[in-house]
C-alpha cells in the first residue's frame, strides 16, 4: 500500500511538473507565409504568392530548416505605339515561381525575441500554364525534375517575435539567387544567362513546440 501511494504520489508530482518543464524546451518550429519576389528578369516585376517553413532545433543557436513557397501568376502592364500615342495594356503572363530550400538557420538562441541568419541552398523552377492555382502548383511540382528548374541560394535573415510560448510572428527579407544560361521563351522575353538576384520578403504567423 505504500509502495502504490508512493507511485501514485511520484505520478502526480510529474504530472504536476511536465508542463512547466516541456514549456522550457524549443524543439521546433513551423509556419506559413506571405511571399514577395521582385523578379529581375521580368524587367522587375512584382510577384506575389504564399509558401511554408518547417525547422528542427539542432542546438540553441542552430536550426535545420526547409521553406517551399509558390508565387502566383500576375497581370503586367505593356506598352504599344499607335497613331495617337503610346496606350498601356495589361495582359496576363501565366508565369509562376515556385522554390524550396533546405539547410541551416543561425538564431540569437531561444525566448520571445530572436534574430536570425539563413543560407539555404535549393530550387528555382518557372512555368507557363493556363491552369488555376492549385493544379498550376501541382504542374509546377511535377515538372521539377524536367522542367525548368535551376539550382538556387536564398541568404536571408529575419527576426520572430512570439506572443507566448507557442505563437508568434516571422519577418524575412532575402536574396533569391539563381544560375541559368541565356534563353529567349515563347512569348519572345529574352532572360538573361548567370547569376540574377531578386528581392524577397516573407511575413507570416509562426508557431513552435
Amino acid at each position: 500500500m505504500r509502495r502504490l501511494t508512493a507511485v501514485i504520489l511520484l505520478l502526480l508530482a510529474i504530472s504536476l511538473l511536465a508542463p512547466a518543464v516541456f514549456a522550457q524546451e524549443e524543439h521546433g518550429e513551423f509556419g506559413v507565409f506571405a511571399d514577395f519576389t521582385r523578379f529581375n528578369n521580368l524587367n522587375n516585376q512584382n510577384f506575389w504568392g504564399a509558401g511554408g517553413v518547417l525547422g528542427f532545433n539542432l542546438a540553441k543557436y542552430v536550426q535545420l530548416e526547409g521553406t517551399m513557397a509558390y508565387d502566383f501568376e500576375r497581370n503586367f502592364v505593356s506598352s504599344t505605339s499607335t497613331t495617337v500615342g503610346t496606350v498601356g495594356s495589361f495582359q496576363n503572363t501565366k508565369f509562376r515561381i515556385l522554390n524550396g530550400y533546405f539547410g541551416p538557420k543561425f538564431q540569437t538562441g531561444i525566448g520571445p525575441v530572436k534574430a536570425f541568419v539563413a543560407v539555404k541552398p535549393g530550387f528555382m523552377n518557372f512555368d507557363v500554364t493556363n491552369s488555376g492555382v492549385a493544379t498550376g502548383f501541382a504542374n509546377a511540382v511535377d515538372n521539377v525534375p524536367t522542367g525548368d528548374t535551376h539550382f538556387s541560394l536564398f541568404p536571408s535573415g529575419g527576426v520572430e517575435f512570439f506572443f507566448s510560448h507557442a505563437v508568434g510572428i516571422r519577418a524575412e527579407v532575402g536574396d533569391t539567387m539563381y544560375w541559368q544560361s541565356q534563353f529567349t521563351d515563347s512569348a519572345g522575353r529574352t532572360f538573361g544567362g548567370g547569376v540574377n538576384h531578386n528581392l524577397t520578403v516573407r511575413f507570416g504567423p509562426q508557431f513552435r513546440w
